[in-house]
């Protein structure tokens, strides 16, 4: 797509997820929201609930507020996946932590047999670092208040997805008038589209293995190139897969240290199941 128009020339779509854990693959949408804008105007709004396919711990439901009664009796995301794919298509979406969201509904898509969409996004935490000064920290909350913005309910799907949307319309209010998408990608320092969110990308055999792992809740026996004992053999519980512009990574239980820690993808030469 032609990326070098003026930032009005477009048609955005600033959503947010909510989710019943922190990492794709072992956890689930359990909230979408979603606004569209156009030429100044709100065109078009998405909210959903949706069922995950584990119950909720408390830590989780006191991040959010949502309770798995909230959730007994919604739909499952496959029910309207392909009405939040329709949603998007032609718009360039806009998420606070893109990446975190971008991972989430890369993957239900996929799931669905539904492409990954052409279009580039932008994240409004990335954004606001450059253009928005004079803030303790980059945090939507924060940023609500100092733009004093109507956040609505913190942490719900829609309330964040509209306070988003302000935020992504107060950087582009500081950019000059100019100013292109092309310059606006550039302006947050990374170049963020869906493709990199893939799953099916993950081709190699022991990536195979690790999304079946978390799937089937079955540990590995996993050969990371990295850290004190490179090359040697290590058993994990696998629990999600962060796709990260700053370097992709599998999350895990490391059996042997007891703790959680962060496996980069690019470092693990093998993967196999233990079916025991």
């Amino acid at each position: 797509m032609n990326l070098d128009l003026p930032l009005n020339e477009y048609t955005y779509v600033a959503f947010d997820t909510e989710t019943s854990g922190a990492y794709p693959v072992g956890h689930d949408v359990v909230e979408f929201g979603a606004v569209k804008w156009y030429k100044g105007e709100e065109v078009g709004r998405l909210q959903f609930l949706f069922k995950p396919r584990e119950l909720m711990t408390d830590f989780i439901i006191g991040i959010h507020g949502i309770t798995n009664e909230m959730v007994a009796d919604a739909p499952l995301i496959t029910e309207k996946i392909r009405e939040i794919h329709e949603f998007f298509k032609g718009a360039i979406v806009m998420a606070h932590h893109a990446p975190f969201d971008l991972g989430f509904m890369a993957i239900d898509f996929e799931k669905n047999q539904l492409p990954l969409l052409p279009e580039p996004a932008l994240c409004t935490s990335l954004l606001s670092r450059k253009w928005i000064h004079g803030v303790e920290n980059h945090k939507l909350q924060t940023l609500v208040r100092h733009l004093n913005i109507d956040g609505g309910q913190a942490h719900r799907a829609y309330d964040d997805a509209k306070a988003c949307l302000q935020v992504g319309l107060a950087c582009f209010a500081k950019m000059p008038p100019e100013m292109t998408l092309a310059g606006a990608i550039k302006s947050q320092g990374k170049n963020l589209w869906w493709k990199d969110y893939s799953l099916a990308s993950l081709s190699a055999p022991q990536f195979k293995s690790i999304i079946e792992a978390i799937q089937t809740k079955k540990d590995v026996d996993m050969v990371y190139e990295g850290g004190s004992d490179r090359g040697s053999t290590r058993r994990v519980t696998p629990i999600g897969i962060v796709r990260n512009p700053d370097g992709d990574y599998l999350q895990a239980f490391c059996h042997k240290d007891q703790a959680a820690k962060r496996y980069y993808l690019n470092r693990i030469s093998d993967a196999q199941i233990i079916w025991i």
